[in-house]
């Protein structure tokens, strides 16, 4: 089952951490420690614990793990001094602090909408759920530009009910859609225009569930 939190999404059966996606390198320990972390959210795990779980057998000093939860918080934008998915308890262990999701998909549920934004030739993959459009470098769509607001809309997926609507979160400058000013949740379809602040973007939406048929053009004689 994968597991999804922030921008985040960790699967143990592909051993994949993905942001936005896009898959970020975790060596092998380093990965099955975050995974142990998420599992038992939101319970400390000794580090004693997490030594026999990873180096079963093997005796190893507290600076091997120190060296994964390292590399683990660098991975993710973590920090000791603001930790926002990963807890130190010291002399004890460690513990994942963040909110977080499982997402498992029901044999025989119509496949994931696949989803991305373009602005000027660049493209964001969005993901399940929820995605936030904003100046901050943490959202899932980061526009550095004029009139862009920190948390300026958000973006929700939600596949099963085969839905992408679109909704301000209070922007200072608003968020249109086909031009004109949205008021609450707006439903988007595939190559509709998007303005945030002094941002345009289009919206490509594409389902594996319904492959648009290829349409056939007579040539006049």
């Amino acid at each position: 089952m994968r597991c999804r939190f922030g921008r985040f999404t960790i699967d143990p059966d592909t051993r994949q951490l993905l942001c936005d996606g896009a898959e970020i390198h975790l060596s092998p320990k380093a990965f099955d420690v975050l995974w142990a972390l998420i599992q038992r959210r939101p319970a400390v795990i000794e580090k004693t614990e997490l030594h026999a779980q990873i180096w079963p057998d093997t005796h190893v000093v507290d600076a091997n793990l120190n060296v994964l939860i390292g590399e683990i918080r660098r991975a993710i934008g973590d920090t000791p001094q603001k930790a926002e998915f990963v807890r130190t308890v010291h002399g004890v262990g460690y513990a994942f602090c963040g909110a977080a999701v499982n997402v498992q998909e029901a044999a025989g549920a119509p496949r994931a909408l696949l989803c991305w934004v373009v602005w000027k030739g660049r493209t964001f993959p969005l993901s399940e759920g929820d995605n936030v459009i904003g100046r901050d470098p943490g959202c899932s769509v980061w526009l550095d530009a004029p009139g862009v607001s920190r948390r300026h809309a958000r973006i929700r997926i939600d596949s099963s009910n085969r839905r992408v609507a679109l909704d301000d979160l209070g922007s200072t400058n608003g968020t249109l859609v086909r031009r004109s000013r949205i008021q609450g949740d707006v439903i988007l379809n595939d190559g509709d225009p998007i303005t945030i602040g002094t941002v345009d973007l289009i919206i490509r939406l594409w389902s594996a569930d319904k492959v648009p048929e290829t349409k056939r053009i007579r040539r006049k004689r």
